[in-house]
């Protein structure tokens, strides 16, 4: 069985993001206005761009294990550079975004609270990323017979 490991993050996210819209995770009305973080100039042109988020996320803490809100906002923030003169300043990104979307993945139950560690994926979270990492490894090898080595 292959992992999340295995195969290409970009394919991952975006078969993810179709999971997660036919699966129903819930969506603020105020997604269509908000910005994602302090170091943004807009906010996102893409419209499922919430479902995007929360893949994105389900995958960040499949790999880097328990991980809290506050170490979501330094992954998904930004360094600006000064347009004139000095270092970046890393901005954080939203919290409120990451905050709901977390508590989505814990309504549909992939994910679980660790108390002062932050969240992790349950074991229902687990068997589905690695059951769709599975069905893309084999996607890719059909079109790609050298990557059978790792299935």
């Amino acid at each position: 069985m292959a992992k999340v490991y295995d195969v290409p993050a970009d394919e991952l996210i975006s078969r993810l993001t179709d999971v997660l819209k036919s699966e129903g995770i819930d969506v603020p009305t105020w997604t269509v206005f908000v910005k994602t973080g302090a170091h943004a100039d807009k906010p996102p042109q893409k419209p499922d761009w919430w479902y995007t988020r929360c893949a994105s996320i389900l995958r960040k803490i499949y790999l880097h294990g328990p991980l809290s809100v506050n170490d979501l906002r330094t992954m998904y923030g930004d360094g600006k550079r000064n347009m004139y003169y000095g270092a970046r300043h890393h901005k954080d990104a939203s919290g409120a975004i990451i905050r709901n979307a977390i508590h989505g993945l814990e309504k549909l139950g992939y994910l679980e609270k660790v108390e002062k560690k932050g969240s992790i994926l349950t074991r229902q979270g687990m068997q589905k990323l690695d059951k769709l990492s599975t069905e893309i490894l084999h996607e890719l090898i059909k079109t790609t017979p050298k990557l059978k080595i790792y299935s």
